[in-house]
């Protein structure tokens, strides 16, 4: 069994939210990380009708528990009505709860109660390197870092069933959509544009719905955790710099399979773009784990001067190339960020395999950056 990064038991001092995608593992996190909490799984559909038709049975279930008693609830946005109840056993009987859910949007469409602040929100995510002795990183660039699919023998099947279970489950039954073949097609060419500039115009003449509805899209998305976007990194030195963001699904193989790629060669163009998004996948939990206040953004001026990723107020920039021998034009991003950012620290990612420092660019081996990344050696 692979130890996840991501701890809870010890940090538990109230009640959190954890939320994160479908199958990056939650539910077998909190059976490993709780073996002795009650344990409500409201995907159980005996447990979820009984709950739905009388939701004080959680009350009346658990009000002789031991103070600080800890109570994991498994899916609470099937039945968002308990979180009255939740927050009732909270306030009355000091009880601890771990909420999990794949989504946060159902607790918000439907004004239900979130506890006032008394739950903290974690987000998990799917596998990352440091959870993984010898990644195979042109098997997580292809499939992805979902744990059903980094591990399986045929992941391509488990990719095709895990869009359909999401367009159904989470938009179909939630009615979040009117049209859901396009919001289907919308998916699609979102991936088109993963790691890409968003730009709504573009996408919903390829989508032919209304930049307005194109812009829900992306807020279902986000909600719904498939999706979410980096800022661009606006503070104008000299260059004028673009203001959209940038828009990333959530796992690398979930672009991957919307676009069509069933295989991926280095050197090539669809090699780059997934090497640079595991990257920022990376980051982004990395970030999310750690609890960084840190930002993350995206440099892009109007002269096509690029970084990938900025760090906080221009702390660190990296750039991502799959690149197996780093060039002077490699850099060029980096060099041109520095000349308004003279203290930034440069870094440049790819597969050039020699870590090293080339003036004041550090260029490091992805398998040495990601190592210093999670030993807190990046930022």
């Amino acid at each position: 069994m692979i130890t996840r990064y991501f701890q809870l038991n010890n940090e538990l001092e109230g009640s959190v939210f954890l939320f994160g995608a479908r199958q990056t593992g939650k539910s077998t996190f909190l059976e490993a990380q709780f073996p002795n909490a009650t344990y409500i799984d409201l995907l159980d559909a005996k447990s979820r009708r009984r709950f739905r038709a009388k939701p004080e049975l959680l009350y009346e279930m658990l009000q002789d528990k031991q103070e600080g008693s800890i109570v994991v609830i498994d899916e609470i946005p099937e039945v968002p009505e308990l979180l009255s109840e939740v927050h009732r056993l909270i306030q009355k009987k000091n009880l601890r709860f771990v909420l999990s859910g794949s989504s946060a949007r159902k607790l918000k469409r439907k004004g239900h109660d979130t506890l006032g602040g008394r739950a903290v929100p974690c987000y998990f995510y799917p596998f990352v390197s440091a959870e993984i002795a010898n990644l195979d990183l042109d098997k997580a660039l292809l499939y992805g870092m979902l744990p059903p699919h980094y591990l399986a023998k045929q992941p391509q099947r488990l990719l095709d069933g895990y869009i359909d279970v999401y367009l159904r489950e989470e938009i179909k039954e939630e009615a979040l959509v009117r049209n859901l073949d396009a919001f289907q097609r919308f998916m699609e060419v979102a991936a088109t544009c993963d790691g890409e500039i968003v730009n709504y115009e573009n996408i919903s003449n390829d989508c032919q719905v209304s930049a307005k509805t194109v812009k829900e899209y992306f807020g279902i998305l986000s909600d719904t955790l498939i999706g979410y976007t980096i800022p661009a990194y606006t503070k104008v030195v000299k260059r004028k710099v673009v203001q959209a963001p940038k828009f990333y699904y959530f796992d690398v193989g979930v672009a991957n399979y919307l676009m069509g790629r069933h295989s991926l060669k280095r050197g090539t163009d669809d090699y780059g773009h997934a090497f640079e998004h595991l990257v920022v996948q990376e980051l982004v939990a990395y970030r999310g784990y750690r609890g960084k206040r840190e930002t993350l953004s995206y440099w892009h001026t109007y002269d096509q001067k690029e970084v990938d990723v900025v760090i906080g107020d221009a702390e660190v920039a990296i750039e991502i190339k799959s690149t197996e021998h780093v060039e002077t034009k490699h850099k060029k991003g980096l060099n041109a960020f520095a000349e308004e950012h003279p203290d930034c620290r440069l870094i440049l990612v790819s597969l050039d395999p020699i870590t090293r420092k080339s003036a004041e660019v550090e260029q490091m081996y992805v398998i040495d950056f990601l190592r210093l990344l999670w030993g807190g050696e990046i930022f």
